[in-house]
């Protein structure tokens, strides 16, 4: 098992608060001393808190709770999200990276996560992994006004978990681990769910095992797990042993494999009123496929059930032939939808078009005609053209009128956020 146990030196660097210090900075307020949370005012006490300073995180207020469950005696004042301001930070923070590694040696994980392999650079810098953490925390500071964390791991992994789980108990925020702290400190991460690549279904999946902590996990028969959940069984076992072998090339090569779209609802949905925004989303997934000339061929719909619920599924279906039509999507996730949903209120759905391919023309069966089809496809390339030119909102169907449409808000947001 020797050959899985890469040496390199991995960073991974965290935003603290992200959202929160940058409206912080925006008002030259000190995110450490101040009560402040970025929420959607407009969406009421049960609005998501996106993100909530560290001040508060102090006080025991969780980002992505909703704005009812912080306790009525801690005061706080609520910033709109304002997601053009995040990226544009974003990408000064990205900038600060690309002043150390090159951009092949950098895997931007999210608007505020990012992986570096800094090991060709240490020679060069004349640094340890550790010095030159600290250097580039401290750039990012004087360049962008943003605190930041950072794990250091001879493997992604490690670094990643390293971050979440040490860097921001550390006075300053860096934590490294190496194969030797798998026993002492991976190990005894609990609840499951705090390990990276771990969610709350899978958490409760290990435990029925009999599977608590990740010492557990990494003790428990590794042909048990992959009978049980195939690849990702054993996947999850070399991580509780602390063995990752994916380097930042291979994120790369992923990219763009897949479309997806997921929306928190802010009020109860049932199967009825749910297909219009299945239908909304769709819209929106479609017009990114004939933007980039793709077609799909697996089609996925999840659903997440009310937090006094909980639970959901997900699954998808493999189509006969490659597809971007709007109908055909969407009658293959009321297929799903219909198959799996149960009559219980719905608060969040996730779409995803997989095995994506460039176009190349269009199949058609036997109960479609050429000159319907054709004439769907001139319409759709004219309102994609309008929306591009005018903005998403110029060309709307009649359905987002409806009380239960969300599409118009959502046209006025990036990546689902205010701009």
């Amino acid at each position: 098992m020797e050959e899985l146990y890469l040496h390199r030196h991995f960073l991974c660097i965290d935003l603290k608060s992200f959202f929160a210090s940058c409206e912080c900075l925006e008002r030259h307020l000190d995110p450490f001393s101040y009560p402040l949370v970025v929420a959607n005012k407009n969406q009421g006490n049960g609005a998501i808190t996106l993100a909530v300073t560290p001040y508060l995180k102090t006080l025991g207020v969780k980002s992505r709770g909703r704005l009812y469950e912080i306790p009525k005696n801690i005061k706080y004042y609520i910033a709109n999200p304002r997601m053009s301001l995040y990226l544009k930070k974003s990408k000064e923070v990205v900038n600060v990276y690309l002043k150390y590694v090159s951009a092949s040696d950098l895997h931007i994980y999210s608007i505020d996560e990012c992986f570096l392999d800094v090991t060709d650079y240490l020679k060069l810098y004349k640094k340890t992994d550790y010095e030159l953490a600290l250097d580039i925390l401290k750039d990012v500071h004087e360049s962008t006004g943003l605190f930041a964390t950072c794990g250091i791991g001879p493997n992604m992994l490690l670094a990643k978990v390293s971050m979440d789980i040490e860097a921001k108990h550390n006075k300053d925020f860096i934590a490294k681990w190496d194969y030797g702290d798998v026993p002492t400190k991976l190990w005894s991460i609990t609840p499951l769910s705090k390990m990276w690549g771990i969610g709350s279904k899978m958490e409760e999946n290990l435990n029925k095992l009999g599977i608590y902590t990740i010492k557990d996990l990494a003790l428990y028969d590794v042909n048990k797990l992959k009978q049980k959940y195939g690849v990702m069984g054993q996947e999850l076992w070399l991580h509780a042993q602390g063995i990752d072998i994916s380097r930042i090339k291979d994120y790369t090569k992923t990219i763009d494999k897949s479309y997806s779209h997921s929306q928190v609802l802010f009020k109860d949905y049932n199967k009825d009123n749910i297909t219009l925004i299945i239908r909304e989303m769709i819209s929106t997934l479609a017009m990114r496929l004939r933007k980039n000339n793709k077609t799909c061929m697996t089609i996925g719909l999840g659903i997440s059930y009310s937090k006094d619920i909980k639970g959901g599924f997900y699954h998808h279906l493999k189509l006969d032939n490659a597809t971007d039509n709007e109908n055909i999507i969407y009658n293959t996730c009321l297929m799903i939808l219909d198959k799996y949903c149960d009559d219980m209120p719905i608060r969040k759905v996730s779409i995803a078009l997989g095995k994506l391919d460039t176009k190349m023309g269009r199949q058609l069966n036997l109960f479609e005609n050429i000159t319907d089809t054709k004439e769907e496809e001139q319409l759709n390339f004219t309102m994609d053209r309008l929306k591009n030119k005018f903005g998403k909102n110029v060309v709307l169907k009649a359905s987002a009128l409806l009380e239960d449409s969300t599409i118009r808000e959502r046209n006025k947001k990036i990546g689902g956020h205010a701009a």
